[in-house]
């Protein structure tokens, strides 16, 4: 055995892996090298098998991380679809640490409370930093010729934090206002104050104690984002509403035995639409739970084999279920329900079942002395009634089947657009349908879709420069240099003079001449606006050219858009490149922003907008005031009766989840609803009918429930002089608002003050059914109108006793 070889050829696996190389120096990478290598070589007797074992083990890993040689490849070929552009080593890295996603403490770190630490530095009082992770870029080619090059661009901040606020194994670290109340809700911190001293000042914050963060890690974290999805599985669920605050009505584990239930989350007899007529209402009874029970029983008592093999199971089920809960140190108020990431001790846990089976058999072989084929054959036979009984449950609302949602609600967001288009979007479902329609259907691939949350980086913007399909490149006239990452990431806002034209504002941010950069009374250099008002002068003759008005809006034609930044501290990189580009456009392209983006990300430009659809078209208009349109009736009504597509909505019994439902619900009010709004105002009611019974007919209340969403067009129905329809509508509302407060009623009190929005709610859409409902017939609701009066009566006698 050429053992000398051997040793070599460990050594030099070793090190081209390059694994002894931590951290971003390479000194300390050389002497673990000559450490290993003394090690090797000094000590005669050296266990082969280990090395062995340990070079089949890192050649797995090789190959299996040889995969990611594809991401490379694809990225290189700068398809349309490029997320994070991993094209060389330092952008892989980056896309392979997730560090889009930020930085979370895991083991010790800052509380909500916390506060960079800071240093007087001169007449500062300046952040301290760690050692900051660098940025790597590629250096811009002067010709195609040029070898790549590198440089560091920027720097990942990373600060330090006061130490008398930080914590060991921090739970409660986000600084954001929503996830505070969070905590605060599901801890219930009072917290103790603590003193520190900032650049000489005194400062004192109450800081949570160990025990409030232990208790958001266990009632939060681990029971409610953990245990809750475990029971959903194993035990029933109440529906398919995620819900964020523990209350009784919105997704809370069943067992299907109602007298346990109803200890929990209600009376389970005549419960709210909400609940009951959810197609994920199921109920398995704990079977499945109990038989993996058995299961663990199982192994723990089956000798030393068993026991050995239950700590294998156990660490599987752990590491993939509670450590994930642990790393991931989740902050409330989850925008969707996180299960799929802990399905792998889901499975660990059906290993357990299938033991359980086994230990039925085991029981009937021992107690009933049954032959073991016997034993195994009924056992089989008795435990497959729980399979049967879950899919029996959970097959409606796992059923995909006619349903075309994300495909075609995708495309309507493009179908609102005019032929050219560019269409801003900000989430991920006004964006991921877009991209699968143009990408795999080949819908509209006119339209450019620019997501505003990756426009904030170098790659995106990149990709936004170049063409996609049959879309040309987006009009972004800064030069790579310019937006580069670390460089304009944000202008701060500064009202210095009354107002500055566009151009010029632009200037002040794109130009690296220190005249734009310096600020009377500041230190540094920053990038800036010096106006709160800046103007956009409007190019009439390219307003009309590229026909960007309608002829119904060309006597609203402004000389100038004023777009008010007053209350905004800075403008990041996403903004400035969007007013970049209406500034380069100048109305050759239609520009829109999804209905769908929070308005945080309109730049200001809501003034000028005109809904088309589901989107927002920017016009040279002030749609606001001056009697001008917010709303495109003639393009936004072909659109919804000819163009849009409904993805199967209006079949019979299709399953809307909680997300497509809730779109639904939005398209009743933010469609259909304005849409019949504004053509009542212009006097076109046949067409303002038509809509009405479009929305009644995609959106049928099979599906869609009769609720406060369908208040706005029974109204209308009512306007429109077809009393019969709004009656029909107010007295489904009614139906199943009455059928809530009745259950709520029942609820025991320690169960109401979860329910106390949805309580207020009820009571809203009651009184506002009520006062259309008698607008229309002096005899309305006379079914339950006495019932609601008393409802009302207690109801407030209730809150005035609570206060």
């Amino acid at each position: 055995m050429h053992t000398e070889q051997m040793k070599l050829a460990f050594i030099l696996a070793i090190t081209l892996l390059g694994i002894p190389f931590i951290g971003s120096g390479y000194w300390l990478g050389m002497l673990l090298i000559i450490a290993l290598t003394v090690s090797l070589f000094y000590f005669k007797k050296v266990n082969i098998k280990m090395l062995n074992t340990t070079l089949v083990s890192l050649m797995v890993i090789v190959v299996g991380y040889s995969s990611y040689a594809l991401i490379l490849i694809r990225s290189s070929a700068d398809t349309p679809m490029n997320q994070n552009a991993p094209s060389d080593i330092f952008t892989l890295r980056t896309y392979l640490a997730r560090e889009q996603y930020g930085d979370t403490p895991l083991f010790y770190g800052q509380t909500f409370v916390s506060d960079v630490k800071r240093e007087a530095s001169g007449a500062n009082c300046a952040p301290v930093m760690k050692n900051s992770i660098p940025i790597w870029s590629r250096v811009i080619k002067q010709n195609p010729d040029e070898k790549d090059r590198y440089y560091v661009s920027t720097y990942l901040p990373k600060y330090e934090y006061v130490e008398e606020t930080e914590m060991l194994f921090p739970r409660m670290y986000s600084d954001n206002p929503s996830h505070i109340s969070g905590y605060r809700f599901w801890a219930n911190v009072k917290g103790t104050p603590v003193k520190y001293t900032q650049c000489g000042e005194i400062k004192t914050v109450m800081k949570p104690t160990f025990t409030e963060n232990l208790r958001f890690f266990f009632s939060y974290q681990l029971n409610y984002m953990y245990w809750r999805y475990f029971m959903w599985n194993f035990a029933g669920r109440q529906n398919d509403i995620q819900g964020h605050d523990a209350s009784i009505l919105n997704g809370n584990y069943l067992t299907g035995i109602k007298p346990i239930d109803a200890i929990r989350v209600g009376p389970q007899n005549d419960m709210p639409t909400d609940i009951e007529g959810n197609k994920a209402h199921n109920v398995y009874y704990m079977l499945p739970l109990l038989l993996g029970l058995l299961g663990i029983g199982f192994q723990v008592f089956g000798g030393k084999k068993g026991i050995q093999s239950f700590w294998v199971t156990f660490f599987l089920f752990f590491m993939t279920g509670i450590a994930i809960v642990m790393y991931l140190n989740q902050t409330p108020y989850q925008p969707r329900e996180r299960d799929y990431a802990y399905a792998g001790s889901f499975y660990a846990f059906c290993l357990w079942i299938g033991l359980g089976v086994a230990t039925v058999a085991a029981a009937l072989e021992k107690y009933l002395k049954a032959p073991a084929a016997v034993a195994g054959g009924v056992a089989s036979l008795v435990c497959l009634l729980v399979p049967i009984q879950m899919v029996s449950q959970t097959w409606d609302d796992h059923d995909r089947s006619k349903r075309t949602v994300a495909r075609d609600f995708g495309a309507n967001y493009l179908e609102s657009c005019e032929p050219n288009a560019v269409i801003f979007t900000n989430g991920d479902n006004d964006t991921f349908p877009l991209w699968y329609v143009q990408e795999v259907e080949g819908i509209r691939t006119d339209v450019r879709v620019c997501n505003t949350s990756y426009l904030q980086t170098d790659w995106y913007t990149d990709q936004m420069k170049r063409q996609a399909y049959e879309s040309e490149a987006l009009p972004i006239s800064w030069t790579r240099d310019k937006y580069i990452q670390g460089t304009r990431d944000r202008a701060w806002v500064f009202n210095r003079i009354k107002q500055v034209d566009l151009s010029t504002a632009l200037k002040f941010v794109q130009s690296d001449s220190l005249k734009y950069k310096k600020l009377p009374g500041i230190g540094q250099n920053i990038d800036h606006i010096p106006s709160e008002t800046v103007v956009y002068k409007v190019d009439s003759a390219a307003v009309m050219r590229h026909n960007a008005i309608c002829p119904e809006d060309r006597e609203h034609l402004l000389k100038e858009m004023v777009i008010d930044l007053s209350g905004k501290n800075s403008l990041g990189k996403e903004a400035l490149t969007i007013l970049d580009m209406l500034h380069t456009n100048n109305w050759e392209r239609p520009i829109y922003f999804a209905i769908t983006v929070d308005s945080g990300q309109f730049v200001r430009l809501s003034p000028y907008f005109q809904k088309t659809g589901l989107a927002y078209r920017i016009t040279p208009v002030n749609t606001q005031t001056g009697g001008a349109r917010s709303i495109d009736t003639e393009k936004m009504y072909d659109n919804v009766m000819n163009k849009f597509r409904w993805g199967g909505v209006d079949k019979p019994g299709v399953y809307l989840d909680e997300t497509v439902m809730r779109m639904c619900k939005s398209y009743r009010m933010v469609l259909f609803g304005d849409l019949a709004s504004a053509l009542i105002e212009e006097g076109k009611n046949d067409r303002a009918l038509a809509v009405l019974d479009k929305a009644m007919q995609v959106l049928p209340p099979e599906n869609v429930p009769y609720d406060y969403t369908l208040l706005g067009i029974a109204e209308m129905y009512m306007t429109l002089g077809e009393k019969d329809r709004c009656e029909q509508i107010l007295n489904g509302i009614a139906n199943n608002s009455m059928r809530s407060l009745r259950w709520f009623f029942k609820l025991r009190p320690d169960q109401l003050p979860g329910i106390q929005r949805d309580f207020r709610l009820q009571m809203d859409v009651m009184q506002n059914v009520m006062v259309i409902g008698l607008r229309n017939n002096p005899e309305f609701g006379s079914a339950f109108k006495d019932e609601f009066n008393n409802f009302r009566m207690a109801y407030y006698s209730q809150s005035s006793a609570n206060k």
